[in-house]
């Protein structure tokens, strides 16, 4: 039997990719990288290539590309036009017309995704708020599911009053929830009674142990299958989004073994980290989505996907290389 005592060389290597993930985090939340990354004349096209595993392009019509594609293997498709923490009235609002001509041009069997920060949340509520309309509305026109993003927990309660609002005028308005946070446990309960799916996922944000599971412990496991279930007992709209094959595998068992049409749940998976999982669901007879992103700041979106497994790093290094 090999000893080894605290701080050697194999509890550094085991401590590693952790240490890895947290970084890649941080990385995530520098707003200031998101422009200087993509627009450095050697680490662009470098870190551009890379990206393309995980993001359809940087033009709508790139996304409108992926999606026939991922339609015609027989999923459903989820498109977010990425962009977050925008900090200009103007910007929001312009942006705004991104997410209108895509509700238009979008195939059906696309629901479109969006942070709120995006569209004005961090100016003002009610631009946000006025901005969110403006799509819910031209979603329900081309009979489209509308999803609300996951933000940072710092961000949570104004995305949950602003959803809440607009649920009094739409009723397809989804939300996403985080089975990372502690307060999901109570939030859940109260955002059944609302219309719109709920895509549950684990949640990709570098937060505090005080309010959320640490991202690989078993009590973020655990917290993700009990809220499968309520979903799945409900009866409510929603989306199982995860790339775990043991969740996955469980929550299959949840919600009996096999699919139906017309069931009330589908499995997603991102784009680049999961086709042959969403192709096993669909052959078991279950709805299924691929989640495509899309747009020029892929920088913050790319970091959390590598954060979500280190080793991904290794991969986008070849990818870099190609």
């Amino acid at each position: 039997m090999t000893m080894h005592t605290p701080g050697s060389t194999s509890d550094s290597t085991t401590a590693l990719p952790a240490r890895a993930a947290q970084v890649l985090r941080a990385l995530a939340l520098d707003e200031d990288l998101k422009w200087r990354i993509p627009g450095d004349p050697v680490l662009g096209p470098l870190t551009r290539k890379a990206a393309r595993r995980y993001v359809a392009g940087e033009t709508l019509p790139d996304a409108l590309d992926r999606a026939r594609q991922v339609l015609a293997a027989g999923h459903r498709v989820n498109v977010e036009y990425m962009g977050e923490s925008c900090r200009d009235a103007r910007r929001a609002t312009e942006e705004t017309e991104v997410f209108l001509a895509a509700a238009r041009l979008l195939p059906s069997g696309c629901s479109i995704s969006l942070d709120l920060s995006h569209i004005g949340l961090v100016v003002d509520a009610g631009l946000a708020l006025a901005n969110a309309s403006r799509i819910a509305q031209a979603c329900a026109a081309t009979g489209r599911e509308m999803v609300i993003s996951a933000e940072g927990s710092d961000r949570t309660d104004a995305v949950l009053d602003l959803h809440r609002r607009l649920c009094e005028r739409f009723d397809h308005v989804g939300l996403t929830v985080q089975a990372r946070l502690h307060r999901t446990a109570d939030d859940l309960p109260e955002l059944l009674g609302r219309p719109g799916r709920i895509r549950l996922v684990k949640g990709a944000f570098l937060e505090p142990e005080t309010i959320a599971h640490h991202r690989d412990s078993p009590a973020l496991r655990a917290a993700y299958l009990t809220y499968a279930q309520q979903l799945a007992d409900s009866g409510h709209l929603c989306s199982f989004a995860t790339h775990d094959r043991d969740l996955i595998d469980r929550i299959e068992q949840q919600v009996g073994g096999t699919g139906r049409e017309g069931a009330p749940w589908e499995f997603e998976t991102l784009l680049g980290l999961g086709p042959g999982i969403l192709d096993a669901m669909a052959e078991r007879g279950h709805p299924t989505r691929e989640y495509i992103v899309f747009g020029t700041e892929w920088w913050l979106y790319v970091c959390n996907r590598l954060a979500e497994d280190p080793q991904r790093v290794l991969q986008a290094l070849v990818d870099a290389a190609g």
